[in-house]
């Protein structure tokens, strides 16, 4: 059967394994390739941008990166997993609310660009809240793509799509992997002579550390992007958050608010309120090895960048 070289495909695009197989899968079957990138307030997965462009680039296909970490985007995304629908998993995560949102995104943008096809690296199965039968098809119907989600690696597993019916995609050609292991995935790599990240968390949703700290936060009626970025960096007590290294120190000096910084070697610590400086001072002096000699106070208006990441 031949496909028609011109017609575009979107993969939702995570950095993972699954996710790059899923564009090889379908530029093998001659479709154009287009990945959408989503950063997420909560972690990106397994693979950030700067990894995810570097391997769209080396395979040719463009990207497109949504950033949801910021301003009106950052807004709707909180406004979603604060009242999900579809309930949480075993921590603070509401993976199938979560998953609805970027397709509902991905679709937009497919239809904006007129691309027919939208895949993803989805396996049955592999995830126990978001990859069982009956999420995958609350997940098509909540984000209007019933009938058109191509899912390649599982596809033998689930009904055709509109696309594998009026023959633009092989089915043949697709897969029927299921399941937590990754023996078949890693096969196709191989084949496919594909570098990829190892399997990681990614998402402070699913941390059940951070599950009482992520309640709490999520009980105001606004929420900042500074808060969010916060959430998982040193140590929290009533307001004040104190650094446990050197890395997590230089992220709090970035942020917004009072930093308090020991003139001898020990934790920074930062405070929205005056009111706390004081006590802040008391737990640098409780997690150091010895005496403090003084502090240094600056006062920081706005939030500076963590770090440099080149979006395309």
């Amino acid at each position: 059967m031949k496909t028609n070289n011109k017609e575009k495909a979107l993969v939702l695009f995570s950095g993972g394994l699954d996710s790059r197989l899923a564009v090889k899968i379908l530029q093998e079957q001659g479709l154009k390739v287009e990945g959408i990138h989503f950063i997420l307030p909560f972690g990106e997965g397994c693979c950030n941008t700067a990894c995810s462009f570097n391997f769209s680039q080396k395979q040719d296909f463009h990207l497109k990166v949504i950033d949801c970490s910021t301003g009106k985007l950052f807004q709707e995304y909180l406004d979603v997993i604060k009242k999900p629908k579809y309930g949480r998993g075993s921590s603070w995560n509401p993976c199938i609310d979560c998953r609805i949102f970027m397709f509902k995104k991905a679709k937009q943008y497919a239809d904006k660009e007129g691309i027919k096809i939208i895949a993803t690296g989805e396996v049955l199965g592999e995830r126990p809240m978001s990859q069982h039968n009956k999420a995958l098809k609350i997940i098509e119907e909540e984000s209007g793509l019933q009938g058109k989600l191509l899912r390649p690696l599982s596809a033998k597993l689930l009904e055709e799509t509109e696309a594998e019916k009026q023959g633009i995609v092989n089915r043949e050609k697709l897969f029927d992997i299921q399941g937590r292991q990754r023996i078949r995935q890693i096969e196709l790599a191989k084949k496919y002579n594909i570098n990829y990240p190892q399997p990681a968390g990614g998402c402070l949703l699913c941390e059940k550390n951070l599950k009482a700290r992520i309640q709490d936060l999520l009980k105001n009626k606004k929420v900042d992007e500074q808060e969010v970025k916060l959430l998982a960096v040193g140590r929290h007590s009533s307001g004040i958050i104190l650094g446990r290294n050197e890395r997590e120190n230089l992220i709090l000096e970035k942020m917004k608010g009072i930093v308090i910084i020991p003139k001898e070697s020990g934790p920074t610590a930062l405070v929205k309120d005056k009111k706390d400086v004081a006590k802040a001072k008391e737990l640098i002096q409780k997690y150091s090895r010895h005496k403090m000699k003084g502090f240094e106070i600056r006062k920081k208006l706005a939030m500076k960048a963590l770090n440099e990441q080149f979006l395309p």
